[in-house]
């Protein structure tokens, strides 16, 4: 499980439970006038290795997606893909193929099957794809990693379950790849511990160094921003705004080999990474 980072001392160091509690405390002021509320709990934010949890049906897309109230689904963004997986209520079962999130900020699984939704307030139980999950998690962790070693503006990313791939504002690609594998893999060696803090928009606008994407913006817009945070103390190898799914440690991540460096224009560099999948 990814823990929260340390409270002592930092009063601005809130956890994702106690940003929803306050958002439950203001009532129906945070939803819409259909009373599907705001935002969907982020289970996956409290515990990236949660399989499955119960939820209740909060609404339908006009597209088909199935609002939950609480998920365990993460949705697609950030260059990682939407969590599948399975749905199960007391009188069927849906595969989910991809979870999104709405317009409205809510989160949504997408079926791509033909067959009859849960209606609106049936609990569910819902499963998630963990070997692909985990995948992703691996690659977006180690994707952390390579954007330490690569430290330069990050102009994309996408993750898959084995393999992803960074670009970079840079003219030419590193000179010497073994060595650039070699320093990844030293790196995940050391086994760092994984943790996340959050910080006010404010205060993030107030550190731009934090920010290393240059065509994506952090996950803002509910007034919190998270942070995740790669070793702790002298031993921090890097922080930066994230909203998706890592391990707990980076020794999870397993063997990493970079692969194909292609010029993707003048000034951008894309950089390949694999990992093992049999970990």
């Amino acid at each position: 499980m990814v823990k929260n980072g340390s409270q002592n001392g930092a009063s601005w160091k809130r956890s994702l439970a106690d940003i929803q509690d306050d958002l439950a405390g203001l009532g129906d002021d945070w939803k819409r006038h259909d009373g599907i509320s705001h935002m969907t709990k982020l289970l996956f934010h409290e515990d990236a290795y949660l399989k499955r949890c119960s939820g209740t049906v909060a609404g339908h897309t006009h597209q088909g997606g199935i609002i939950l109230d609480r998920t365990v689904f993460y949705p697609h963004g950030g260059g990682q893909p939407g969590d599948s997986g399975l749905l199960r209520w007391s009188e069927g079962e849906i595969e989910v193929s991809t979870t999104v999130k709405t317009e409205e900020g809510q989160i949504a699984a997408v079926s791509p099957e033909s067959s009859p939704l849960p209606p609106i307030g049936a609990v569910v139980e819902q499963e998630v794809d963990w070997d692909r999950r985990y995948g992703h998690m691996r690659v977006h962790t180690a994707l952390h990693l390579l954007s330490v070693l690569i430290p330069l503006p990050v102009t994309g990313g996408s993750i898959s379950e084995g393999k992803g791939r960074l670009d970079f504002d840079m003219p030419e690609a590193p000179a010497d790849k073994a060595k650039l594998e070699e320093k990844l893999n030293a790196l995940i060696a050391e086994d760092h511990e994984v943790s996340e803090q959050w910080i006010t928009d404010e205060e993030l606008a107030g550190k731009p160094e934090l920010v290393k994407t240059m065509k994506v913006s952090p996950p803002m817009g509910t007034g919190m921003v998270r942070l995740i945070r790669i070793g702790r103390g002298a031993s921090q190898i890097d922080i930066q705004p994230c909203g998706g799914t890592h391990v707990a440690q980076i020794g999870e991540i397993g063997k990493c080999r970079i692969g194909k460096m292609e010029k993707k224009g003048r000034q951008n560099r894309r950089v390949y990474i694999h990992i093992d999948c049999d970990v």
